[in-house]
């Protein structure tokens, strides 16, 4: 049977209350608030389950605005689950606040709850929004600036003939919409670098340039740098195929699927075979991480990066002559 409580169910419901708080286990940090249950018994919506004279369940419940209502305790014990006592708590509690004008029922809900969160989700529950906490030791470690830094990169096209790079870049900026503000550096150590001023700043337009330049000279491509400050990417290019995708941080602009968060990690054995780079050491330096706290400064790991792959003005964009 379900019934509203009364006065003289104070002290019942108090017992309910507890095992309620005692049974949700609030993380440590978090204190178990405590509900001024008099206020709440003569002024919202406070439902008891009763079974066989016993009190077996509590619903506490409460208009939170115009068409919403709050569901802020429901609460069976133990031996008196899965024989429908919540839902019928449940069913009451909306029955009452559809009376007052409500067209919405929310609560809240531990994410660590797994089994009370499948049950609200089987009655049409969905989330609304999320609450999320972090302690606040170490607090100015893991937060780094996101999306406040400078964006630069540069293209590495792997031959000594800088003239032929030159040649090609030229032919194919104005398609890019620019006409100005190019070097052509090199040959160093193998490798002919491009910097654009407009490219520079816009990863797609950079990659999109190194992929027409490794198609047009049949050549190993790499374009590397740093995007809003924070993370590294590098693509590697093979007779215009995007063969090898980096980014320090795979998740940094958005959740991914596992897959796409695995592809985005460096492949050594394809870095090795096109730049001669040591696998071992592409491993060790080109890391990815949840979050840019977990990795060195991305200055610094991008000079790290270029210096296994063997690559010179990386660490830079383009500059004005």
């Amino acid at each position: 049977m379900i019934r509203p409580a009364t006065p003289d169910d104070l002290p019942l419901i108090r017992e309910l209350w507890l095992a309620f708080e005692h049974e949700v286990q609030e993380p440590e940090w978090r204190d178990g608030y405590t509900d001024d249950l008099d206020a709440r018994v003569r002024d919202d919506i406070v439902l008891l389950a009763v079974e066989d004279d016993v009190l077996v369940g509590l619903a506490v419940a409460a208009k939170a605005g115009e068409r919403v209502g709050f569901l802020s305790t429901l609460y069976v014990r133990p031996e008196a689950r899965r024989n429908g006592v919540a839902a019928e708590l449940v069913r009451e509690v909306a029955a009452r606040l559809g009376a007052l004008g409500v067209e919405v029922l929310e609560l809240d809900v531990l994410a660590s709850n797994t089994a009370a969160r499948g049950v609200y989700e089987a009655w049409g529950f969905s989330p609304v929004e999320q609450t999320l906490a972090t302690p606040l030791d170490g607090i100015e470690q893991r937060i780094v600036p996101h999306r406040a830094g400078a964006t630069f990169g540069s293209i590495h096209v792997q031959t000594d003939d800088a003239g032929a790079v030159e040649r090609e870049v030229h032919k194919m900026l104005p398609r890019l919409g620019q006409t100005a503000g190019t070097s052509v550096t090199g040959p160093r150590n193998g490798w002919v670098v491009v910097h654009d001023e407009l490219c520079d700043r816009q990863p797609p337009l950079l990659q999109r340039l190194a992929q027409e330049i490794s198609y047009a000279l049949a050549a190993v491509v790499l374009t590397i740098g740093i995007e809003e400050g924070t993370v590294v990417r590098y693509n590697l290019w093979d007779r215009g195929s995007d063969v090898d995708e980096y980014l320090s941080v795979p998740e940094y602009y958005g959740e991914l699927p596992p897959g796409d968060v695995i592809a985005l990690g460096a492949n050594p054995t394809v870095v090795a075979r096109l730049t001669g780079a040591n696998p071992d050491e592409v491993r060790r330096i080109a890391r990815t991480a949840a979050t840019p706290a977990e990795l060195p400064p991305a200055a610094e790991l991008l000079e790290a990066i270029a210096a296994v792959i063997g690559v010179a003005e990386a660490d830079h964009g383009w500059v004005a002559s």
